[in-house]
């Protein structure tokens, strides 16, 4: 068994490092922190001391967020949840992704931010990867929080009915 097979038991062989999704991770000091939230990581490299990109499996959810200040104070809060794509399909460009992702959910402003963040959290209390939630879930918090109504929470049953999807899914 390969590395990449442990990091990703549901991937077999057949992907390699073209296959993957990278995004650049930068955090400097009261000015910029890009980082992820959640998601499984299937290799990573560091650039310099600021810099490091984390790469994810084609199909692969994460939670990416970023923050940027000033000498005022914060200027941007946004968290991406993103679906890592295959070679050659379509994808949304995405700032520090390549070569992009599908998005599922994308929010700006830290009220709505940590709104998503609490989101992630009742999930992860649940006992189920965040990474593993239904992408239609992600969907569904994203319009939500858009018309500033709260989402439905995320269940075990719910969880259960998108594993059972999935598995009769080509």
């Amino acid at each position: 068994m390969t590395r990449r097979d442990r990091l990703h038991p549901g991937r077999g062989p057949g992907w390699d490092d073209d296959d993957l999704t990278d995004v650049e991770l930068v955090w400097v000091k009261k000015r910029i922190e890009n980082y992820i939230r959640f998601g499984h990581v299937a290799a990573k490299r560091t650039l310099d001391r600021s810099r490091r990109v984390v790469s994810f499996a084609p199909g692969s959810v994460f939670g990416f967020v970023r923050w940027t200040a000033n000498d005022f104070g914060t200027i941007a809060s946004r968290i991406d949840i993103l679906r890592a794509v295959e070679p050659g399909e379509r994808c949304s460009t995405v700032a520090y992704v390549r070569p992009g992702a599908d998005i599922l959910l994308t929010v700006t402003g830290w009220p709505n931010v940590e709104k998503v963040l609490q989101v992630i959290d009742q999930i992860e209390a649940l006992g189920i990867d965040a990474a593993d939630a239904s992408p239609d879930y992600w969907r569904h918090v994203q319009s939500r929080v858009a018309v500033r109504e709260t989402p439905r929470p995320y269940s075990r049953q719910r969880h259960e009915a998108w594993l059972l999807r999935r598995r009769i899914e080509p």
